[in-house]
């Protein structure tokens, strides 16, 4: 079922940082691993104070890649008690890191033309998270910015079993036909109502998908909001991405428990 949902801004951020123990002391590494002979090098973040396992966010990047922002995206997620992981899906770990929109765009070609590799780069990613100790692999949610939610799609239908599949300004394209139908848990799709290069006539594409698939999701479209808006530009802009993280918040919240 389609629930579309308008939260203040205000709200969406207490629900947010209501949630983020006084105790928190925030911890973060570099994890190093590999997929096809290529060195990858993922950035996670952490509570220490917490014990025992606990669920996990996994980051997929947007496309400028492990940028700072990326992992601050990823640290954000960590500070409400999750284990936080930035899957490295260029090959940041072998010295990958787009330095402009060109170099952006060739990056995200080479795995939109290639679905497999999406896949297996996508795997290791997750293979390396859920072998921490620290991760409970029953609550796994896959979070992806821009590119990362076109990657979170096609990762999903392997059948990879993430609690949650959440897309912010998702890329989306063109996916093998019945691709939802291996799809596990619940998507979460937050999406700008103008955004031009990916219109909400493509968004409807993958929520028919998941509808014939009868694959729980919810849909939130944010009015005068374009793509990118975790990088806000203007008053509707930060309105909608503070939206986008209290929406998050609160279905990893009703779905993994506090």
């Amino acid at each position: 079922m389609t629930m579309l949902r308008i939260f203040s801004a205000a709200v969406a951020a207490t629900a947010v940082f209501a949630a983020v123990p006084a105790s928190a002391e925030m911890k973060t590494e570099w994890v190093e691993y590999s997929q096809g002979g290529m060195k990858l090098k993922a950035y996670m973040a952490y509570d220490d104070k917490i014990t025992g396992k606990r669920p996990a966010v996994f980051v997929v990047h947007a496309r400028e890649g492990m940028t700072p922002k990326t992992q601050q995206l990823t640290e954000l997620w960590a500070k409400l008690g999750y284990v936080s992981f930035a899957a490295d899906i260029f090959g940041y770990g072998s010295g990958i890191l787009p330095k402009d929109v060109p170099e952006m765009t060739a990056q995200t070609q080479i795995f939109r033309k290639d679905p497999a590799l999406t896949k297996a780069r996508t795997q290791a990613g997750y293979d390396t998270l859920i072998k921490n100790p620290m991760v409970d692999v029953s609550k796994v949610g896959l979070v992806g910015y821009c590119f990362g939610g076109d990657v979170g799609i096609v990762f999903g239908s392997t059948g990879a079993p993430l609690a949650l599949n959440v897309s912010i300004h998702g890329s989306f394209g063109d996916y093998e036909t019945g691709w939802a139908k291996s799809a596990k848990g619940m998507y979460l799709i937050l999406h700008g109502a103008d955004d031009e290069g990916y219109p909400l006539t493509t968004v409807n594409g993958v929520i028919q998908d998941l509808r014939a698939a009868k694959v729980p999701f919810e849909l939130e479209v944010y009015s005068g909001t374009g793509h990118g808006f975790s990088t806000p530009k203007g008053s509707a802009e930060e309105r909608a991405n503070m939206q986008s993280i209290g929406t998050t918040a609160r279905t990893l919240k009703e779905l993994f428990g506090s």
